[in-house]
């Protein structure tokens, strides 16, 4: 058997350096008071900022590594900045809320560290079971994140809720697997692109069936409908920075995964996945809009429009069934991720400084909030502008990228679907806005005004009016040779 090169480990540095950093953290944990555990912030974000260093000084590599088991491209590491992007926003609107819960503890930084390392595991895999064991590393520190109020029981609720709902899905993404090696001889991306690109024979049935179980295990973890029933009570019932993570990174991973697997090793079966792919789309953006309608809790407001927005990234990933526009839909799902990742965290940056201990958001908690806090008020407006996809801000190119670059695919239907429920979800977005700005405060609450929650705010603010207003800002991070301006 072949050891491992010079070149591989090169090439996992990113990775090494996440899981050396959360081994740090849990080991410093043992030995400090817990009055100094703000140390184990800063170290776990000293460790993301090194690793994303690492990711940008490190070349390409075009040849698989690890025996074929990873590749590390330009798709890897646009996902892996996205990834640690994520990351340590998510770490940054933590500082004070762990604080104020009661659980800042080393194993909550160690958790988030190792989670991130599953989902870039999961971009950087060139084959489906290297997929599984991302998929695994990704979820398992989610679960437990999710339990992290042990003594609330809307917290032991959503936990149980994604452990069970999660660990079934894997099920049925690992016996999809199977199938698929049945049907194939082979579990490498690779090998299975250069299969179904020639002929597809032995036993399609199997691997048709194979393909549909891999779409479920993967939908389930980005939340589209209709496999995403866990996702407005675990977001409830999860801490709201552990909701935050989970919202932008596990969902990224889902989608890097998707497009491993169906943009490029299944493409030559995208006649067939097209089909689902739209299905999952449709249902995904009406249901997501419509119930976030009613919603009065601002935390299942957020999770209805991340199921919504997990729609119309699905719309890019149906794109790619034109091999001719596998470069413009791919950048179009980066870009969209990207400004989904400023937009969403800073929302939940704003429910963590405006929440009480035990207590969930409400509408009617924000009211007045721009007469206390005007600033804290104009990024939250900021943000439910860019989620609504209205001008000026980056989430109105990001939606324009993803529908055009749909209708160049064909995908009319989709698009003007993707209008519409854009149209829906500007009431409930609008209506956020209306309670901060137009209601009078009813009860004066606390706003918990953290220093560095509030720069993790104001840099989703500043990324979101930056990207709205200079949209060719993001070429720097997403591979040039697919980025297509229209």
């Amino acid at each position: 058997m072949d050891t491992m090169t010079s070149l591989d480990l090169t090439a996992l540095l990113p990775a090494i350096i996440v899981t050396g950093t959360a081994l740090f953290v849990l080991l410093l944990d043992l030995f400090i008071r817990s009055e100094q555990r703000q140390w184990l912030l800063w170290m776990s974000l000293m460790g993301i900022v090194a690793a994303g260093v690492a990711n940008g000084l490190i070349p390409v590599q075009g040849a698989p590594l690890l025996q074929g088991m990873m590749r590390f491209d330009e798709i890897s590491k646009a996902f892996n900045f996205l990834f640690l992007l994520g990351c340590g926003l998510a770490l940054m609107l933590s500082a004070d809320y762990l604080v104020r819960q009661g659980i800042a503890r080393g194993e909550y930084y160690a958790l988030v560290l190792l989670s991130t390392l599953g989902a870039m595991l999961m971009a950087s895999s060139a084959d489906l079971l290297m997929i599984f064991l991302g998929l695994e590393t990704l979820s398992i520190p989610l679960y437990i994140l999710a339990t992290f109020l042990r003594h609330q029981t809307n917290s032991q609720e959503a936990g149980l809720k994604y452990f069970l709902l999660g660990a079934f899905s894997s099920a049925l993404f690992l016996y999809g697997i199977a199938l698929v090696y049945g049907a194939t001889g082979t579990t490498q991306l690779d090998t299975l692109f250069t299969i179904l690109s020639e002929s597809i024979e032995g036993e399609p049935l199997l691997l048709y069936a194979g393909v549909g179980l891999l779409l479920v295990g993967l939908a389930f973890k980005a939340a589209a409908v209709p496999f995403h029933t866990w996702a407005p009570d675990v977001y409830e019932g999860s801490p709201t920075s552990a909701t935050a993570f989970m919202a932008v990174v596990a969902k990224a991973a889902a989608f890097a995964a998707l497009l491993r697997v169906f943009a490029f090793a299944f493409l030559a079966l995208s006649s067939s996945w097209m089909f689902l792919m739209g299905i999952l789309a449709v249902l995904t953006m009406v249901l997501g809009n419509v119930v976030a309608v009613v919603q009065l809790n601002l935390k299942r407001l957020l999770a209805y429009s991340s199921i919504a927005h997990a729609g119309y990234l699905l719309i890019a990933v149906a794109s790619t069934q034109n091999a001719m526009l596998l470069g413009p839909a791919t950048s179009s799902l980066l870009f969209y991720l990207l400004i989904y990742t400023f937009t969403t965290l800073g929302a939940f940056g704003v429910v963590i400084l405006a929440e009480s201990k035990g207590e969930n958001l409400s509408l009617t908690d924000l009211s007045g909030l721009a007469t206390r806090h005007p600033w804290v008020a104009a990024a939250m407006a900021i943000f439910m502008i860019s989620l609504a996809g209205l001008p000026p801000t980056a989430g109105f190119f990001a939606k324009f990228y993803v529908f055009s670059t749909a209708i160049q695919a064909g995908e009319l239907g989709l698009a003007l679907l993707g209008v519409l429920t854009s149209v829906i979800s500007v009431y409930y977005y609008l209506r956020v806005v209306y309670y901060i700005y137009m209601r009078p405060t009813a009860v004066e609450r606390p706003v918990y005004l953290s220093p560095l929650t509030v720069l993790g705010i104001a840099l989703a603010a500043i990324g979101v009016l930056a990207l709205g207003i200079y949209p060719p800002l993001a070429l720097s991070w997403i591979p040039q040779t697919l980025f297509v301006l229209p």
